[in-house]
C-alpha cells in the first residue's frame, strides 16, 4: 500500500488548500491474544505478533509516540537488553526489530525507551552506550 502525504494546493486566490493523509492504516499487526512479558520487575500484557517497540507503544501510546524513535534500526534509541526466560541467554537487540514473545523479560533499555516509558513506574537499567 502507498503511502499517501499531504499535498498543498495553491488556488488562484492565494488561498491553501490542503488534501490529507489517506487512511495510514492500523497501528499494531491484528493479533489473536495478548502475551506476558516482564519489565523490570513489573509484568504486562502486550499484544502478540509485534515488535516490542509497537508493545511498548501499546503500554505508553503517548509517550513512546513521541519518541525520537527512527523505527528502521538507524537511531538505535531503541536498544534493548533481554532474555526469553530463566537460564536463558541474556542478548541486545533494537526493540523496533524484535517480534515480543510470551515469557520475554526485558532487563536493560536505552535512555530514550526509559524516558518514554517513566510513567510506568519501572526501575529499568540504563543500556550503556558504546
Amino acid at each position: 500500500m502507498a503511502a499517501h502525504f499531504n499535498k498543498i494546493k495553491f488556488t488562484k486566490s492565494k488561498s491553501i488548500k490542503i488534501k490529507s493523509m489517506a487512511n495510514p492504516g492500523p497501528l499494531f499487526r491484528p493479533y489473536d491474544k495478548l502475551v506476558k512479558i516482564t519489565l523490570g520487575e513489573k509484568q504486562f500484557e502486550v499484544p502478540d505478533g509485534n515488535m516490542l517497540l509497537r508493545a511498548l507503544q501499546f503500554l505508553s501510546p503517548e509517550d513512546v509516540s513521541y519518541g525520537r524513535f527512527c523505527w528502521n534500526e538507524e537511531c538505535q534509541y531503541c536498544r534493548v537488553n533481554y532474555d526469553l526466560g530463566p537460564d536463558t541467554p541474556n542478548r541486545t537487540a533494537i526493540s523496533c526489530k524484535l517480534m515480543v514473545q510470551e515469557g520475554m523479560r526485558v532487563t536493560e533499555v536505552a535512555q530514550e525507551i526509559k524516558y518514554c516509558l517513566r510513567r510506568l513506574g519501572l526501575n529499568l537499567k540504563l543500556k550503556e552506550t558504546k
